[in-house]
């Protein structure tokens, strides 16, 4: 009767949906970064931390009022007893683990063995309560508990669960965890030093009247304060024998010392890369409106230095590190993240739906740009995807992958190509941009709603001023790429100038379109 009252208890507890969010809710709350109500309990608890360590520090030799008191030893302890409770509640699911087990057992036709169960409960919880965090969470609240003058020093505890609450502690102490074979070797390497130089000197001016070394502790008193060359001075050897235990001691100090900086260093070199990387995804995680640009080669240069000039918010991800190292030298913000891979945007923790402006799949291979497709809409299905084609047979490929858009180099080349032929000017302009050192290029401006709303025609755009040449308009709507084009033809969203020039007047023209206002 009892096992079954349990097992369906556990089955209502998994199955209720209201129960679920309320448990995941805390979760949340006091263990995921992402949430974004976790930030203020957090300061909530390091300014309750702050003010028991104040009244702590008042009440040593001022009397601090009733009320302050009952706060800090009830109010405050009490509420990290609740948090206390509530972190050792979400840790793990027991309902969970019952109804596993449950269903473990009939499938291979058996009765359900909660004694089984329990022990793995047990042994979860058990867990949690012997590691380092819960153990200071549970000293912390020690005071609300007893009277005794003597167990209010565990409020001090408090102050570690600083290392909680505050990202730059959880930084560090994730820096130091890498080294604590090197930092367990030091330990017992500096604990020996102490150990044998204690006991040398206690040898030496334990029976010298005039030493201040009279015990044992004040051996190992000395031994620590020398070794860790702070030096006091209250304690010092009076013999000759002592004196040269003390020069053994001090130039052991040093060789802990330099043991322990190299430690620090080396661990906070070897993380400097990801602790940077994880300061990039925090900052991405606030941008709204930028463009995601998978893979960064000739194209996605070309595309992100244009993006960059009209003010655009740019994201960088490609799976080579050199390309990712030339993007950051570039002034983008790339990471070293596969644009093909799940955990890729994950890591990010960005929403696509509201901060992404549009995705571009800019690598010049189709499969990749298929794969990197195919994750994103496996997250999302309505962000704009535009895609890179280099192969004109894999264009199918693309359009089942989601992709909305599809930029085919070669149509372009083409249609200009076609156009070109039998023109007097094709070959001194092909010539001319086949020069390895001409300063002239060539260069598409996209025309903008703006643009149009301040240039009608081919003839107000102005372009001899700027001794740009214009050598055609590219028509998206019809597909077509227009060879100068007269002075008559109208300009629409959408189209592209094709232009020849110098590299500094094509900028300027470029600039003058979008800023020039002739209407208004």
């Amino acid at each position: 009767m009892l096992k079954r009252l349990i097992l369906d208890f556990a089955y209502y507890l998994q199955t209720s949906q209201s129960y679920q969010a309320k448990k995941k809710f805390f979760y949340n709350l006091l263990e995921n970064d992402n949430c974004p109500y976790k930030k203020y309990v957090d300061m909530a608890m390091m300014t309750l931390i702050f003010v028991s360590v104040a009244v702590l520090i008042r009440e040593v030799k001022f009397h601090v009022g009733d009320y302050m008191l009952f706060f800090s030893n009830y109010i405050i302890s009490f509420v990290f007893f609740v948090e206390y409770m509530l972190r050792l509640w979400v840790n793990s699911s027991v309902s969970e683990i019952i109804v596993a087990r449950a269903e473990h057992d009939t499938f291979l036709l058996r009765d359900v063995n909660l004694v089984k169960a329990f022990k793995i409960v047990l042994q979860l919880k058990l867990k949690y309560m012997f590691s380092l965090q819960a153990l200071i969470d549970l000293f912390a609240i020690l005071p609300f508990f007893h009277e005794l003058r003597l167990l209010r020093i565990f409020i001090l505890f408090r102050v570690f669960k600083l290392f909680r609450y505050a990202k730059s502690f959880q930084t560090l102490s994730s820096v130091l965890a890498t080294k604590k074979f090197e930092f367990f070797t030091l330990a017992i390497f500096a604990s020996i030093v102490i150990f044998v130089s204690s006991v040398l000197i206690y040898v030496m001016e334990g029976n010298n009247a005039n030493s201040p070394i009279h015990t044992l502790f004040d051996a190992i008193y000395w031994s620590v304060v020398t070794i860790s060359t702070v030096g006091y001075g209250d304690v010092t050897a009076v013999t000759q024998e002592g004196r040269f235990v003390a020069m053994l001691v001090i130039m052991a100090g040093i060789a802990v010392l330099a043991f322990t900086t190299s430690l620090f260093v080396s661990a906070f070199t070897e993380k400097l890369q990801e602790i940077k990387e994880m300061k990039i995804i925090e900052d991405v995680s606030k941008l709204k409106n930028f463009y995601l640009i998978c893979g960064y080669e000739r194209v996605a240069k070309e595309v992100s230095s244009k993006l960059a000039h009209r003010g655009k918010r740019i994201i960088v991800l490609d799976a080579d590190e050199k390309r990712v190292e030339q993007a950051q030298k570039d002034g983008f913000i790339a990471l070293h993240y596969n644009p093909g891979s799940v955990d890729s945007y994950k890591k990010l923790n960005i929403d696509i739906n509201t901060q992404v402006k549009a995705i571009l799949c800019l690598r010049e291979d189709d499969v990749e740009n298929v794969y990197a497709a195919l994750t994103i809409r496996s997250l999302n299905k309505d962000v704009f995807i535009l895609s890179l084609l280099m192969n004109d047979a894999n264009r199918k490929k693309l359009t089942f992958a989601g992709i909305n858009k599809t930029v085919y180099p070669q149509e372009l080349v083409g249609l200009i190509t076609k156009e070109l032929v039998g023109k007097p000017v094709a070959f001194e302009v092909i010539h001319e941009l086949r020069s390895e050192n001409s300063p002239v290029m060539v260069d598409e401006i996209g025309i903008t709603s703006r643009i149009v709303e301040n240039f009608l025609t081919v003839k107000d755009l102005d372009n001899t001023d700027y001794k740009i040449v214009l050598l055609g308009v590219y028509k998206q709507k019809d597909d077509r790429f227009y060879f100068n084009p007269l002075d008559s033809t109208f300009i629409e969203a959408g189209d592209y100038l094709l232009v020849i020039g110098y590299k500094n007047f094509i900028k300027e023209f470029e600039q003058y379109l979008h800023t020039k206002v002739k209407h208004g």
